[in-house]
């Protein structure tokens, strides 16, 4: 029986343009045997499920698969269902995954989600000289793990330039990584306003207690089945 998939791209700029793609699935369209194949089958980075809320609840449970493993957290899966909630009316302002209780909240037109940086995936962060050297870098040197090059575009304004790739979970370049935003925001110690990929734009806060919010703007796409 077909699976209908609402598709959404997040952190997209000001324009709507770039932004990474996200599958999102009513979870209760798919056995849980079943996920890690639906999200091979649609190759999108990440593609999330989620239990959908009833009228009037806050929290709402979701699970984020890349097209090789599940995932604990990951920030463009929760930017994105945060937005899309919102989208269909529904009050939730915690999303329940397996890392713990995600916060969200939206101003403008960005939508945030808040977490623990130990809830993403450890990445090898490779700060470069310039931001023509994470241009043009090659991902095919690049091997097992997750590897997020980046650069200061601008120190005064916080502002950098970043790539990312995990081959090995059958992403050769992420477009657009929230997890990889908490983990770079923790190490700076400083909000930060992230370029990466082909242009798609991140914001961040850091506090001294050690949460980090990610956030972006989401733009939604024709839905799909599969």
């Amino acid at each position: 029986m077909p699976i209908h998939v609402d598709v959404v791209r997040v952190f997209t700029d000001d324009k709507g343009r770039h932004g990474n793609p996200l599958g999102i699935v009513d979870a209760s369209t798919v056995p849980p045997e079943d996920r890690q194949s639906v999200a091979a089958a649609l190759g999108y980075s990440e593609t999330i499920f989620v239990d959908i809320p009833g009228p009037g609840d806050e929290h709402a449970s979701a699970r984020i698969f890349t097209p090789t493993t599940e995932l604990p957290f990951a920030g463009h899966p929760t930017v994105g269902l945060s937005w899309w909630l919102h989208e269909r009316g529904a009050s939730v302002n915690t999303l329940d995954v397996p890392a713990g209780p995600v916060a969200t909240r939206s101003s403008g037109a960005i939508t945030w989600v808040r977490a623990r940086p130990e809830w993403a995936p450890e990445f090898s962060l490779y700060p470069m000289d310039s931001v023509r050297q994470v241009q043009t870098a090659d991902p095919k040197r690049f091997g097992a793990g997750h590897h997020y090059l980046w650069a200061w575009t601008d120190k005064v304004e916080h502002s950098i330039r970043s790539r990312m790739f995990a081959p090995d979970m059958g992403i050769t370049e992420d477009e657009a990584t929230g997890a990889a935003a908490v983990r770079i925001t923790a190490h700076l110690r400083h909000a930060l306003l992230i370029t990466q990929g082909k242009g798609s734009e991140l914001r961040t806060t850091y506090d001294s207690a050690g949460w980090v919010e990610v956030g972006g703007r989401v733009h939604p796409e024709k839905s799909r089945t599969v």
